[in-house]
């Protein structure tokens, strides 16, 4: 078996994605996907990519991963680590097909056969359907509105005070643990220097109705993108005790793991990070600093499945669970499942049911099935899945191709 062909697919409607198909000579194809920066992710694919695996055997999947590896410093989430994440995936959901196996069996086997869920309460346009612009308000992403469904759970937390009614719909699902972000709206104002006494009350409302609601059967994760200096973020953290969050995200800027360290010293509530990080050795920093409770990786930008991995093994030494992000693609949240099903110390996986229940069908042939609170990946081989039979023939599809 050697490569062939290698693809990426730009999506006018979908602009935050990039998807990479690897073909070979027997006839499969291998599909990857990242998010952001589409465009300078393809230009890597193509000029570094490319040169290097046609001709090759795409199932030594490690040897192909250092060898793309030894070219950037994986230390951050640039376009190169996006590029290799893609391609990383693709190569696992090759080696998948060509034995007959899902990706799950290939990495050792599931420990579970499903993992528990939970939902980030995003809408249908959330991040995806368009790019704010640099300088924008952080609520120039959101897409709260541009599109219609059941599950536009973002308006209901953030501006119709329906917190309380979203929990329990999500109850009646099955689904037992949700994710919101209050306080962003109270950034812009100082750019995350100070948050005021009425802004923590303000942002506390959607939290207090959830527990009105539904007490403590609903767990609540508490998303804050990085958003805050330290002094601010203890202000809110201080403000949240009352709530007892399930954990608190990315809360601040993950460049300096001492000031995240003396965050964690003074909340029992676990600091979750980060899906901004890229590396074993930017989440080593990390744990040595006992600076995070839980681990947060994303498959297509941490380095792939095959250095989520090894992220896993790493946070599994220091006996921290991990949780796979995926607010992205459809891609990346089946690599997702296929991770947790075979990780021992896998703790959740994310969703956003406007995603899975909408626009991600519009994308794959099978997705992940997500039933009662938990999903399960696709039992087929590789992932199980791939891009619908009519994508490439949409409009507003650009392919850029690379050949043997």
């Amino acid at each position: 078996m050697k490569v062939t062909q290698i693809d990426t697919i730009e999506s006018a409607t979908y602009p935050n994605l990039l998807w990479v198909q690897i073909h070979t000579d027997d006839g499969l194809i291998g599909l990857g996907e990242t998010f952001f920066g589409p465009s300078p992710v393809a230009a890597y694919v193509h000029q570094t990519v490319a040169p290097y695996l046609l001709g090759q055997d795409p199932r030594p999947v490690e040897k192909h991963w250092r060898t793309l590896g030894a070219g950037t410093t994986h230390r951050s989430m640039g376009a190169e680590t996006r590029g290799l994440s893609a391609v990383d995936i693709a190569l696992w959901d090759l080696y998948g097909q060509s034995v007959g196996l899902p990706i799950y069996q290939c990495l050792g086997g599931p420990v579970r056969d499903r993992i528990r869920l939970y939902n980030t309460c995003a809408g249908y346009g959330y991040n995806i359907y368009k790019s704010a612009k640099p300088g924008a308000g952080f609520a120039a992403s959101w897409g709260m509105g541009e599109h219609q469904g059941p599950y536009e759970d973002l308006i209901k937390w953030q501006r119709e005070d329906r917190a309380g009614e979203l929990a329990r719909e999500l109850l009646e699902m099955g689904i037992t643990a949700m994710k919101i972000w209050p306080f962003d709206q109270f950034a812009d104002e100082t750019g995350g220097q100070h948050i005021t006494p009425s802004q923590i009350e303000q942002g506390l409302k959607p939290f207090r109705q959830i527990r009105e609601a539904v007490g403590r059967q609903m767990e609540i994760a508490v998303e804050l993108h990085s958003r805050w200096n330290l002094p601010a973020v203890l202000r809110i953290v201080e403000a949240l005790e009352e709530i007892t969050p399930m954990w608190y995200e990315d809360p601040i800027r993950m460049d300096n793991p001492d000031a995240l360290a003396e965050l964690a010293s003074k909340t029992r509530v676990p600091i979750t990070a980060s899906e901004t990080l890229a590396s074993r050795y930017a989440f080593r920093q990390l744990l040595e600093k006992r600076a995070v409770g839980i681990v947060m990786l994303d498959p297509g930008w941490v380095g792939g499945i095959s250095e989520a991995r090894r992220v896993a093994a790493l946070a599994e030494a220091y006996h921290r669970p991990v949780a796979p992000h995926d607010c992205t693609g459809p891609v990346v949240y089946a690599a997702g499942t296929h991770l947790c099903l075979a990780t021992p110390n896998a703790m959740i996986q994310e969703g956003v049911r406007a995603y899975y229940h909408g626009w991600y069908q519009d994308v794959l042939t099978e997705l992940p099935r997500a039933e009662k609170g938990y999903v399960t990946a696709p039992s087929g081989p590789g992932l199980g899945t791939r891009l619908q039979p009519d994508f490439l023939q949409r409009d507003g599809i650009s392919v850029r191709t690379s050949k043997l």
